[in-house]
C-alpha cells in the first residue's frame, strides 16, 4: 500500500524517488503544504496527461469525481484509498460511513499546477475490506468548483473494465502520470491482514507506482472515465506481507509477482445506490459492505 507517510517509514527514509536531476526528493520528506505550489514537476512527467480534477492529499493522491447520474448542483466528491483516511487504517471487517471530516485537498489544473484548496465535510464511505477505497463529500458543489477553478470532475464508470484496456494512473501528490494496460484481475489480493477482491493488476511495464501515488484514479487512457483507484504493489518480492501483496486464485494457490502494481475497481459504488440514486450500503447486493 502506498500511503506515503505512515505505511512504510523504513522504505521512505532509505529510498529516494528521482524524478529528474532538478526535482529529486525523498518520498517521506515531501509534505503537501504551502511549498507544494512552488515545486514545478518536470514536463516529462506531466506531458500527455490531463490533471484537471486531480487532487493532492497530505499523504496520498486523489481525484474529484462524480457519478454518471450526478447533477451540477450536487456536493462534489473526492476519491482516494481507505488506507489514506486521516483516521488511519480501518481494521479488517470494518468501514467508515457518513462520518464528519475536515480533510483538505490541493486542486490541480490540467497542467498539474496548483489552483487552490477544497475542503471535505464528511467521509461518505471508506474501508480496507474487500476493496481499498474512500469517498469524501466536499463543501462545494460541482458547479461552484467549475465557477471558482474552471475544473470539471472525472466520471466514475458503472461498468466492469476489461483485460488489455489501456490505462493511466495520475498522481496528484507527485504530479506525474503512468501509462500501462490492464493485465488481469486477481480473485483475492492479500496484504498483511487485508484482503481485496477482484483487484486490477497492471501490465509489467509503465505503471511502476511509488509511495504517494495511493488514491490516484485509474482512468481509461486519454479519457476522463475512472475505472479504479490505485493502491499497492509488491515492493520486495515477499509473500502476503505489508507492501508485498500476494495473489490468491480460486483454488487457494498463492502467487507472488515482484514489482507488480494493483488497483481496486470503482464500479462497485453503483451496486450500492438506493432508489434516490444515493450511496447506501444497506442496499441488497452492495459490494462495498463487508460480509
Amino acid at each position: 500500500m502506498f500511503r506515503n507517510f505512515s505505511l512504510s517509514l523504513a522504505w521512505a527514509i532509505t529510498c529516494s524517488v528521482t524524478l529528474s536531476m532538478s526535482w529529486t526528493t525523498s518520498a517521506f520528506a515531501l509534505p503537501v503544504n504551502e511549498d507544494f505550489q512552488k515545486l514545478v514537476p518536470p514536463a516529462s512527467l506531466t506531458a500527455n496527461y490531463n490533471f484537471e480534477g486531480i487532487v493532492a492529499l497530505d499523504n496520498c493522491s486523489g481525484s474529484i469525481v462524480r457519478f454518471e447520474h450526478s447533477r451540477d448542483d450536487d456536493s462534489a466528491m473526492v476519491l482516494s484509498n481507505g488506507h489514506c483516511l486521516e483516521s488511519g487504517f480501518p481494521t479488517p471487517g470494518t468501514y467508515i460511513y457518513q462520518q464528519p471530516s475536515s480533510r483538505s485537498f490541493k486542486v490541480l489544473d490540467p497542467n498539474a499546477q496548483m489552483l487552490g484548496t477544497l475542503l471535505a465535510t464528511k467521509v461518505i464511505f471508506g474501508t480496507m475490506t474487500k476493496t481499498d477505497a474512500a469517498l469524501y463529500q466536499l463543501k462545494e458543489t460541482y458547479a461552484e468548483i467549475l465557477q471558482k477553478f474552471n475544473i470539471r470532475p472525472l466520471t466514475l464508470s458503472s461498468q466492469h473494465p476489461n483485460t488489455n484496456d489501456p490505462l493511466e494512473v495520475i498522481s496528484g501528490y507527485w504530479r506525474r502520470g503512468y501509462t500501462c494496460s490492464l493485465d488481469g484481475f486477481v480473485p483475492q489480493l492479500k496484504e498483511d491482514v487485508f484482503t481485496f477482491t477482484d483487484s486490477i493488476r497492471y501490465s509489467s511495464s509503465g505503471c511502476e507506482i511509488i509511495g504517494g501515488t495511493s488514491g490516484s484514479p485509474i482512468v481509461f487512457k486519454g479519457s476522463r472515465t475512472v475505472i479504479g483507484v490505485n493502491n499497492t504493489s509488491n515492493r520486495n518480492g515477499e509473500s502476503c506481507t505489508m507492501n508485498n501483496p500476494c495473489e490468491v486464485d480460486e483454488n487457494g494457490n498463492i502467487n507472488v509477482r515482484h514489482r507488480s502494481g494493483y488497483g481496486q475497481q470503482t464500479y462497485w459504488f453503483y451496486t450500492c445506490m438506493n432508489s434516490k440514486k444515493q450511496l447506501d450500503i444497506s442496499v441488497a447486493g452492495c459490494l462495498l459492505k463487508p460480509n
